[in-house]
């Protein structure tokens, strides 16, 4: 009799982070990762499925065609009662196999290139001067997550959609409802249904009267050619603006707290001027936080094996890329350590494979502009409470702070 065998007798999936190391992994995900094979693991409705965490490993599972990120498939690992409830919603693309995954992935892929994020960074640069312009108009202590780290990426991407700044209110609290695993479905439901419905309005309002923005784009040339429908083109509006605001705003104020807490790593951020050394330090925050938790589920379409251990169709499998990012196979010199010269390149925080994040690039260049200059900007920058009185978001499918007091 092994443990595989019962479902009562395996660890939980998802654990929370430890309170002394907020920083890193749960414990247990990195002893699975030196285990032989993988781990099995219970979810909230005593369902099971495979946790990998080994980075070789996630790398094949992510890049395997019998592996499916089709939300819809039976077996697919529910990581909350809001992602059961949901089966039955069309999926964003994101978890569409190809090759129609592949087809609506094309239709962006030209507004989030490398080139792209380039010739947006001196409007990148403009937002967060503004955003910093304000904080110290208004003067310390400030809430760096509301007042800096959340209004960068948020101003980005709405000016990139189309979607007005105005909204921001209503649109990061659809994001936080929808990212809360600890939420019952019906919340999250009606929390889906009226985040759908504002942006269905929104496409409408623009098909009536188009603007200089990627939706109008889409609705004139895939919408009305008939190669997406609206409700297609909601979905797709619905991912971009929670992926490209949550992510990248919890790195920026997870990564300015590791900071704090390393200011030797954070001094030689700071008083760099060498795009190379500051890119270099972003990938190794982007590694050494993974805040892409609790989202990347697959479900295997047939038999094959990984890590010696045979995968049966119909196997749920979840995919650690915090755990992953420690592996020695990564990083053999101090993967559980933040080294801002380290190189962090080939990580895993913004996936692998077909489905590896579209909005990197972008995310990236807002990460290099925010990080260092708030730092310049404010040499003296320090928490404002006790470390230990810093909150953090245990019950979320994307990691992070829940607010951080700062002062300078």
């Amino acid at each position: 009799m092994t443990p595989h065998d019962h479902a009562g007798l395996l660890p939980r999936f998802p654990q929370a982070r430890a309170s002394e190391c907020p920083f890193d992994p749960p414990q247990d995900y990195q002893d699975w990762r030196r285990r032989d094979g993988l781990q099995r693991a219970t979810l909230w409705n005593g369902s099971t499925a495979w946790v990998v965490t080994r980075y070789e490993d996630i790398r094949a599972v992510l890049s395997d065609p019998r592996v499916s990120a089709d939300a819809r498939n039976p077996g697919m690992p529910r990581l909350s009662p809001a992602g059961e409830d949901r089966t039955d919603q069309e999926p964003p693309f994101v978890r569409l196999d190809d090759p129609e995954h592949a087809r609506q992935r094309r239709m962006l892929t030209g507004d989030f290139t490398a080139k792209q994020a380039a010739a947006l960074r001196p409007q990148v640069q403009r937002l967060v001067d503004e955003a910093l312009d304000e904080m110290v108009r208004k003067g310390p202590p400030a809430d760096l997550l509301t007042d800096f780290a959340l209004p960068v990426p948020s101003r980005v991407i709405a000016v990139l959609l189309g979607v007005p700044y105005d909204d921001h209110p209503f649109f990061q609290s659809c994001s936080n409802k929808l990212l809360d695993m600890s939420l019952p479905a019906e919340e999250v439901r009606a929390t889906s249904q009226a985040f759908g419905t504002y942006l269905y309005t929104l496409v409408e309002s623009k098909a009536a009267e188009p603007g200089d923005d990627l939706l109008s784009r889409l609705l004139a040339e895939r919408v009305e050619t008939g190669e997406l429908t609206r409700q297609q083109l909601v979905s797709m509006a619905l991912l971009m603006l929670i992926a490209g605001h949550e992510t990248t705003a919890n790195t920026i104020a997870l990564g300015t707290l590791a900071l704090l807490r390393h200011p030797e790593q954070l001094a030689l951020l700071r008083d760099t001027e060498d795009p190379a050394v500051i890119a270099r330090a972003i990938e190794e925050l982007l590694r050494y936080l993974s805040v892409v938790e609790n989202v990347v589920v697959r479900v295997a379409v047939d038999d094959f094996t990984v890590a010696g251990e045979q995968i049966r169709a119909g196997d749920g499998l979840i995919i650690s890329l915090p755990a992953g990012n420690r592996d020695t196979t990564l990083l053999p010199d101090r993967p559980n350590a933040l080294d801002i010269t380290h190189n962090a390149r080939g990580h895993l925080a913004f996936g692998f494979g077909v489905h590896q994040c579209l909005g990197q690039n972008l995310a990236r260049t807002e990460l290099q502009v925010a990080i260092p200059s708030l730092l310049r900007r404010l040499p003296s920058l320090a928490l404002a409470v006790p470390f230990e009185e810093v909150s953090f978001r245990q019950q979320m499918s994307v990691y992070g702070v829940t607010r951080l007091p700062v002062t300078w």
